[in-house]
């Protein structure tokens, strides 16, 4: 990719943005010096806030542009017409309809910035967001790799150039090992995370099992939240089940495993119930609890909790909330400010990424040979360092809406994803009394069909002969790799002009999925 047109420097939130004067491949501006190494962005700096790289380029006036998201996406990934405000997480692709070409641009995974675009109809903008929580990071002169730019050339539709500008982000990972299939039972959309007990924990492990049929790839069986005491999503310690509910929990992953699954466990390593000491400063609706992750002595007791869950003879850790704990707020809120201004992590010579990094990491290590599943967790860093990622905000056991929009949308839009950063999981497929079988089965067909993770919340009371026929089918299917193992990749048709696409291709076949009630969409649903 060619050097950027311009560079513009902010070193403390209290500045502008400041243009940098260059000399060959370096730019220099407010105390920095930002430099372009073969597309590596360099920057070294006392402070530093934020770096702006500028390409002029003239733009097709009626181009459809696509972004990524700061971590799970929310119903809202879509192509759309120029919007030169819209923040465009971590990669771009821009289509001109009247040639048909698709181009873009990207960074590697696992940057030391969080990375987004602008585009408009004079060029494109990457900002570099180096920031330290809610202030500016002290680099104390450090030069810092930010991020590395990758161009995404045309390769004959937009979903190849997607592809293959996901793959150039990822060829600095290790080579993913042939993943086995990731399917399981999980009961949150069932549940809630209230009044379920370790019987009811065996009896999905049961449940998982029995629809398995005898495939020789093992499903797993998740304890989601509610397992500990305290109240659901009210953080740690992690040392212990509810008395009297979950007195033993190795016996119930032993419990789990003589069933014939693999037991799963579910954890908010960032939160704890009451205040103490190694906390953040920055915004949360539960201050003094959420943990700062750039204390060493959390990074120590996140290693602890995955060493005993392993020793517990857990299978899979899922953890969850992180990014929420870290900015105290979801994607959506993240918006291009992340944060609440005014505050900073512990140790301010890191960015914020780089914090981040280090705290999968940490999890990815202590984690050995466990199946790690990132919820609410940063995609484009989180990358290479969980196995399974969920990609989307919840499904719903309460309301088909939710698993329309959420579900429907993520699966077609970022599974160019699966398998080159990590599993992608679009979340459960529900199967309770409360919504449509009739619409959750075709949810379940494309996830089986798309080979990526799937998991069912499967409530017994919703259990019927249909639905046993169509769960036995789209289990056995998905641990088998779905339709991609008989080379049959699925592929949205109509992605360009719908955010829940109806049209699919799986090979040489075509698909339609109905995703709608006889009403349509419900505009007042959540």
């Amino acid at each position: 990719m060619r050097e950027p047109s311009a560079v513009f420097v902010q070193s403390d939130l209290s500045d502008r943005l400041t243009t940098a004067v260059g000399s060959g491949s370096t730019w220099s501006a407010a105390g920095a010096e930002v430099t372009w190494n073969d597309g590596a962005v360099e920057v070294t700096a006392t402070t530093i806030s934020r770096v702006a790289l500028r390409w002029t380029e003239r733009l097709p006036a009626d181009a459809l542009i696509l972004g990524d998201a700061w971590e799970r996406s929310y119903g809202d990934l879509q192509w759309r017409h120029i919007q030169p405000e819209r923040l465009l997480p971590w990669y771009f692709l821009v289509h001109d309809p009247q040639t048909g070409s698709t181009t873009g641009a990207g960074v590697d995974v696992q940057p030391s910035a969080f990375c987004s675009w602008t585009v408009d109809g004079d060029g494109f903008t990457l900002w570099l967001d180096l920031r330290n929580g809610g202030g500016p990071a002290h680099l104390r002169g450090r030069t810092l790799t930010a991020a590395t730019v990758r161009l995404f050339k045309d390769s004959g539709t937009p979903w190849q150039t997607l592809n293959a500008g996901v793959a150039t982000m990822s060829t600095r990972l290790p080579a993913r090992p042939e993943p086995a299939p990731v399917v399981g039972a999980n009961n949150w959309y069932y549940a809630y995370g209230e009044n379920f007990d370790e019987k009811a924990v065996l009896q999905d492990a049961t449940t998982i099992v029995e629809l398995a049929d005898g495939h020789p790839v093992k499903p797993f069986s998740v304890v989601d939240d509610g397992w500990y005491p305290g109240g659901v999503c009210s953080g740690g310690p992690w040392d212990r089940g509810i008395p009297g509910v979950f007195d033993d929990m190795a016996g119930t992953a032993a419990a789990i495993k003589a069933i014939g699954a693999r037991p799963g466990i579910w954890f908010r390593p960032l939160l704890v119930r009451e205040p103490g000491r190694w906390a953040s400063t920055g915004p949360h609706d539960k201050p003094g609890r959420a943990l700062d992750p750039s204390y060493p002595e959390v990074l120590d007791g996140v290693r602890a909790d995955l060493e005993r869950f392993r020793s517990w003879g857990f299978e899979l850790v899922k953890h969850d909330f992180s990014t929420y704990d870290v900015f105290g707020a979801f994607g959506p809120a993240m918006g291009s400010r992340l944060t609440r201004g005014g505050w900073q992590l512990q140790d301010t010579s890191r960015t914020t990424a780089e914090i981040i990094l280090a705290f999968y990491r940490e999890i990815r290590s202590a984690a050995e040979d466990v199946v790690v599943i990132g919820c609410n967790t940063v995609g484009h860093l989180a990358a290479g360092l969980v196995d399974v990622q969920r990609t989307g905000d919840d499904t719903s056991g309460r309301d088909w809406e939710r698993t329309r929009k959420m579900g429907v949308n993520t699966l077609a839009f970022r599974l160019p994803q699966h398998n080159r950063f990590f599993a992608v999981d679009a979340d459960c497929v529900p199967c309770t009394p409360q919504t449509p079988w009739e619409l959750n089965e075709r949810f379940l067909d494309l996830v089986a069909r798309s080979g990526t993770a799937l998991f069912l919340s499967i409530d017994p009371a919703a259990r019927t002969e249909r639905s046993d026929r169509a769960l036995r089918n789209g289990i056995h299917l998905a641990l088998s790799g779905g339709a991609v193992a008989e080379s049959k990749a699925i592929e949205p048709i109509d992605w360009l002009v719908n955010t829940t696409p109806n049209a699919w291709r799986a090979g040489d076949e075509f698909l339609h999925y109905d995703w709608s009630r006889p009403w349509g969409a419900d505009p007042t649903a959540n």
